[in-house]
């Protein structure tokens, strides 16, 4: 039996790059699921404005549901459904994790404006607008198509080699942790004994923040956070709070 990798902290390390993801298999959907998460959404955090649906679904059938800014919430909410139609491969033992959706927070000047679909067509060209949609839809596919699972405090980089997400940040990696800007009681969807669906939110990293996580553990990259301000609202350009020091400042 091959050994377990893992990181400096003791953290599993799973690697897929050398895996061919699943051969296409059409998705069909969970109505009844659908139309509880949605009305989990609305009940939480505000009416759903619109929702971005896939043409063509590969295993799960994953939409994109967008909460305008509020007064209460003043930032763009985007939860995925789709991703708990089907269960993840979790280790035993952690069967209350089996379902989950996930969610991105964007500031007020981001470019959504789904009343001018023009224009909301051409800014999603740029991927400095479209890349936190993108990855929502890539990691809620993600553990279908590989058979394992994702869950609090789970990183997910760009690639090996944790690339950019596009040519306007720095950030190439993604970790999941509870969404602190929202109520707690959405963090849970209880629908039946068996299906507990688990809403986690992405917080997209530095390579080196990444780094630190796998060297000592979530606390370490949580305490870093607290330490420089960082808010689950994306900012593409927020200090990155693993930089070293140079001599004259930071580098």
């Amino acid at each position: 039996m091959t050994q377990q990798e893992k990181s400096e902290s003791g953290i599993p390390i799973y690697r897929y790059h050398n895996l061919k993801p699943k051969n296409l298999q059409l998705s069909t959907r969970d109505v009844q699921t659908i139309e509880q998460v949605s009305n989990h959404i609305e009940k939480h955090l505000g009416q759903i404005d619109s929702v971005f649906h896939e043409i063509i679904s590969d295993l799960v059938h994953i939409d994109v549901h967008w909460v305008k800014p509020s007064s209460k919430f003043p930032f763009h909410i985007l939860v995925t459904s789709g991703m708990s139609d089907r269960p993840m491969t979790v280790p035993k033992g952690l069967e209350a994790h089996k379902y989950a959706e996930i969610c991105i927070l964007l500031p007020l000047d981001w470019n959504i404006d789904i009343d001018n679909y023009q224009f909301m067509h051409e800014a999603f060209k740029d991927e400095n607008n479209y890349w936190p949609i993108r990855w929502l839809k890539t990691i809620a596919r993600f553990p279908h198509e590989y058979d394992t699972w994702i869950s609090w405090g789970h990183t997910i980089p760009n690639g090996e080699n944790a690339a950019l997400f596009a040519e306007g940040t720095k950030l190439g990696c993604m970790v999941l942790y509870p969404a602190l800007s929202l109520p707690q009681d959405f963090f849970e969807l209880n629908l039946e004994e068996e299906k507990i669906i688990n809403f986690y939110c992405l917080y997209p990293l530095y390579p080196e923040e990444m780094e630190l996580k796998l060297r000592k553990g979530s606390e370490a990259l949580l305490n870093k956070f607290e330490e420089f301000g960082v808010s689950d609202i994306i900012a593409v350009n927020r200090p990155n709070t693993c930089s070293k020091r140079k001599l004259f400042g930071w580098r």
